[in-house]
């Protein structure tokens, strides 16, 4: 197992390599002259000049490339152009509204979608089965920010429930941040529940025609006992590989959630980097979410060792 762990985390570096690469080329692939696009239109030339060489434009580009992964090495993202502060500085301040908003919606989407998928696939085709289905089909077809603003215009509108927007870190209060925190992960939460239920429903329905969950019956196990003890471990796999890949559509939907809810995240942050032109926040906050998502995803290839030590590539 040790030799299958030390082999997957060596093939993540080229994973990372290629992204550090498509990141860096980001700003230099752009139409014109990144220099004047940052500058604005009434830049003078000479100003244009002097950004290039703050951004080391004029270098080789190869050298260009080593300067810059050297400075993300030790954690250098450089400076935004439009707040005015190390980009560093502006991830690590914005960091734990996204943290939270992620860790909650990911939370709240297994706990609801594995027991509901295991309902559907036990069974299946009577109302629970055709409504946990149309759940997943209507959660994955209607867009997050319909979904957001729904939610808002019904629980805080409305019913006054809850806080429309804004965010209250954790050392505020514990109430207060998770007042905050329940429309946005719902709203999250829900076509992510509707990826992992469809998915968990489809497995758990080929292992309960498998001859060892027959078998498991006729020594007349419950059907409690079946699902958890013969059915629930052997379809995990696909279910845990479908969580890691959910997280793609988890780290777009942060965008357009913190953006609706006005949650101060990294989400938002790149929303008004882009908007500024802001490359070098940009450039940091792709690069962060995109080693986020290989790591994710060589936890999920490290846990199929666990659910099955059978797996062995």
């Amino acid at each position: 197992m040790l030799g299958y762990i030390v082999r997957r985390i060596l093939a993540t570096i080229p994973v990372v390599t290629v992204v550090a690469v498509f990141v860096f080329l980001l700003l230099r692939l752009t139409g014109g002259d990144p220099a004047a696009i940052i500058a604005g239109d009434s830049a003078t030339t000479q100003q244009v000049a002097e950004i290039r060489v703050k951004l080391g434009l004029e270098r080789p580009i190869v050298e260009q490339f080593v300067i810059w992964v050297g400075r993300i090495l030790r954690g250098d993202f450089g400076e935004s152009f439009f707040f005015k502060k190390q980009v560093a500085e502006l991830i690590r301040d914005r960091l734990e509204p996204t943290a939270a908003l992620a860790v909650c919606t990911l939370l709240l989407a297994v706990a609801i979608a594995v027991p509901l998928g295991i309902a559907a696939a036990a069974m299946r085709g009577t109302w629970i089965d055709r409504a946990v289905m149309g759940f997943a089909v209507l959660g994955f077809s209607v867009p997050v920010f319909v979904i957001g603003y729904l939610l808002i215009y019904l629980f805080a509108i409305q019913l006054a429930w809850l806080p429309v927007q804004g965010y209250q870190r954790l050392a505020e209060g514990f109430w207060g941040f998770l007042q905050r925190l329940i429309l946005p992960s719902v709203t999250l939460a829900v076509i992510y529940v509707a990826l992992i239920a469809r998915i968990t429903r489809t497995s758990v329905l080929e292992v309960l025609g498998t001859d060892h969950v027959r078998t498991a019956r006729a020594k007349g196990l419950g059907e409690g006992a079946v699902l958890l003890r013969h059915v629930l471990r052997n379809a995990a796999v696909p279910i845990v590989t479908v969580i890691g890949l959910g997280v793609a559509l988890l780290i777009g939907g942060v965008v357009v959630t913190e953006s609706v809810y006005g949650i101060p995240g990294l989400g938002r942050l790149t929303v008004d980097a882009v908007l500024a032109r802001d490359y070098p926040t940009v450039q940091a906050v792709i690069l962060l979410f995109s080693v986020a998502y290989v790591l994710i995803n060589l936890l999920v290839d490290l846990t199929y060792t666990f659910l099955d030590p059978r797996i062995r590539y």
